[in-house]
């Protein structure tokens, strides 16, 4: 498989006042396409850090990250900036849509600034919901709404999906059918799919799980076997 992210020793320090949080320390991590990987964690664990350091929202106090070819450690933010514009769709746990625009003109949006999206409709339709591009978000329920956001993560035909406790704010049925769009679109694009929760029932979806404990990798767990979780216990 094709390595798209190499993290070696990967430290970042927060000062707040004359305290310092470490937030990460000397995190090393391997990531390749079309992998499905969930990082485990509780609050405070640092995998919210990495994975905003990966999307290239923040950058290490030290070590390296590269993604391919090119070192994002040296990346200034402009080139950080088109590097999540080209590379990377988020899924965070709250949906960010714009409540003036329909499902599809919400999709539409991604791809108009993407080099090779996916045609809009297209992207709802991986995500079960090509039937209701015409309905506005107040319209929707919070699992369909978060489809549409994972929709316009894909829209763009990422390298990388980025996925920040995508179900936290979903009950269980709804999340679950959200994961069953995120495990879709992994599938069917072959996409990198990195998904961080706190939530140990999701690691049965994964083909590998990444636990952290304290800003530190404790164990990377390779999975014989990927189904989806029958319920989320949270």
């Amino acid at each position: 498989m094709e390595r798209v992210f190499q993290v070696s020793g990967v430290s970042k320090v927060y000062r707040m006042g004359d305290v310092e949080v470490h937030a990460l320390r000397g995190v090393d991590l391997e990531l390749y396409r079309g992998e499905f990987v969930v990082v485990l964690g509780a609050s405070g664990s640092g995998k919210s850090t990495l994975l905003n350091i990966l999307g290239g929202l923040d950058t290490p106090t030290s070590g390296t990250v590269k993604f391919l070819d090119h070192d994002l450690t040296s990346a200034d933010e402009d080139e950080r900036t088109k590097f999540r514009r080209d590379h990377v769709g988020f899924v965070f746990q709250f949906y960010n849509l714009i409540s003036g625009l329909t499902s599809l003109e919400n999709v539409a949006l991604v791809a108009e600034i993407a080099q090779h999206p996916l045609d809009p409709i297209q992207s709802l339709e991986i995500v079960g919901l090509g039937n209701r591009a015409s309905h506005y978000p107040s319209q929707l329920s919070g699992g369909e709404q978060q489809r549409v956001a994972i929709a316009r993560a894909i829209g763009k035909r990422p390298d990388v999906l980025l996925c920040d406790e995508p179900t936290g704010a979903l009950d269980i049925k709804t999340g679950i059918v959200v994961l069953e769009a995120i495990a879709r679109a992994n599938s069917e694009l072959g996409t990198l799919t990195v998904v961080i929760t706190h939530n140990a029932s999701i690691a049965d979806m994964a083909d590998r799980v990444v636990t952290m404990i304290d800003g530190q990798i404790s164990k990377v767990e390779a999975k014989s076997c990927k189904r989806l979780p029958r319920e989320l216990v949270w």
